[in-house]
């Protein structure tokens, strides 16, 4: 029995042995005959076509396009609707073109983070100014009386919007405080408040005069009044307003003409034109603080509407670019960012860390011109008739 079973496990031995002989020489036959044998395809294993049985590359990989994978599914898409994350718009600025008067030919410019420009369709008679409150375009349409509210999507506004009378009181700047919209209004002479909850006009604020640009400084609305009357007589009143009451606080004699305001370390400054008898054009500014300083550049300064806050200094609108206001509030123009025609000069703003300006010769050439805190030109879009607001959208 005991040689029995020693045979068995000999034989058992043998066996082994030889199946794992026939094995390894196999191996190797299959090895010899594959290193004789060369196999062109491609051998790159982030390819979309890796041929795992090449061994010569024949310049045929083909690989996936970026932020694809070799299907063509994007990668990364958070939000499932087929354009990758990569891709995807994330900002708008919106430009106001104001058309002719009674034409009805106002148009709102779309410009997303890629240098793409759309523009709608029109949307009325002299679109004034627009405004954006978190993921809605709000735009005031002045001589069709109307406030416009659009949703914002990474493709653009959400058309045709939602159209609300502002009942023929003519609206021209706003600002939203407290999801309430407060609008300027030249023929009702007032300031109206929407609520943006309950889509309803919640009250009205009396103005003395034609009023024109509102902020709020986070505490109180500033209004200017440039003109004091319908006959366009030259006005020279701002007026705080309280937001929780609704009631004028104070009323400051700015000088003449106020038109646009800007905040700095707890003091307003208004930049001011106005004009003489003979149509002669006037310019001037006034800082609000401790005290009212007021100064008068004369006629003839090449400056505009605009006044701006911009890397901790307040610039104005002049000689086509803009230039810092020195603490006296005269105009330090050796260090005037841009260099553009003044007479063509319609409206500046700070967008980002750059400044747009929007150019008209109030016919054939509506552009928008962007630079750098260098002076550099960084982007050029052309833009509907009379470019004269911007709003900045961010996802």
């Amino acid at each position: 029995r005991l040689n029995i079973l020693y045979l068995n496990r000999t034989e058992k031995r043998i066996t082994m042995k030889k199946v794992a002989l026939l094995i390894m020489a196999s191996m190797f036959l299959y090895t010899c005959e594959n290193n004789n044998e060369n196999v062109e395809g491609c051998i790159d294993m982030s390819a979309c076509n890796f041929n795992n049985d090449a061994n010569v590359d024949d310049g045929s990989c083909q690989f996936a396009v970026e932020n694809f994978d070799c299907d063509g599914n994007c990668l990364n898409d958070t939000d499932s609707d087929g354009i990758c994350d990569e891709s995807e718009n994330t900002s708008w600025v919106f430009v106001a073109n104001e058309g002719n008067y009674g034409a009805s030919n106002g148009t709102v410019s779309m410009i997303d983070d890629q240098g793409n420009m759309i523009e709608t369709e029109a949307l009325g008679d002299i679109v004034q100014s627009v405004e954006v409150h978190e993921n809605k375009l709000i735009v005031l349409v002045n001589n069709s009386h109307m406030m416009k509210i659009f949703d914002i999507t990474d493709d653009g506004l959400s058309m045709p919007g939602i159209e609300i009378s502002t009942g023929n009181s003519s609206p021209r700047e706003m600002v939203v405080v407290n999801d309430k919209v407060y609008i300027t209004n030249w023929n009702s002479q007032d300031v109206k408040v929407f609520d943006l909850f309950t889509y309803t006009f919640e009250a009205s604020i009396s103005i003395d005069g034609l009023p024109e640009d509102i902020a709020f400084d986070g505490e109180y609305l500033w209004v200017t009044v440039p003109h004091s009357d319908f006959y366009f007589s030259t006005g020279n009143m701002v007026h705080k307003i309280d937001v929780a009451t609704n009631m004028i606080s104070e009323s400051i004699d700015v000088g003449s003409g106020p038109q646009q305001i800007a905040f700095d370390n707890g003091e307003v400054f208004i930049s001011r034109t106005y004009y003489d008898e003979s149509f002669n054009t006037f310019h001037g500014a006034t800082k609000i603080g401790d005290e009212t300083v007021i100064l008068n550049y004369g006629a003839g300064t090449p400056c505009g509407g605009s006044i701006l806050k911009y890397e901790n200094n307040v610039y104005r609108s002049f000689d086509g670019g803009i230039s810092p206001m020195n603490a006296d509030l005269s105009l330090n123009s050796e260090n005037k960012i841009g260099n553009y025609d003044q007479s063509l000069v319609y409206h500046v703003e700070e967008i980002n860390g750059n400044i747009w300006f929007g150019l008209t010769n109030y016919s054939d050439f509506n552009q928008i011109k962007v630079i750098n805190a260098s002076g550099e030109e960084i982007h050029s879009f052309d833009a509907g008739l009379l470019p004269g607001d911007f709003a900045f959208w961010q996802k």
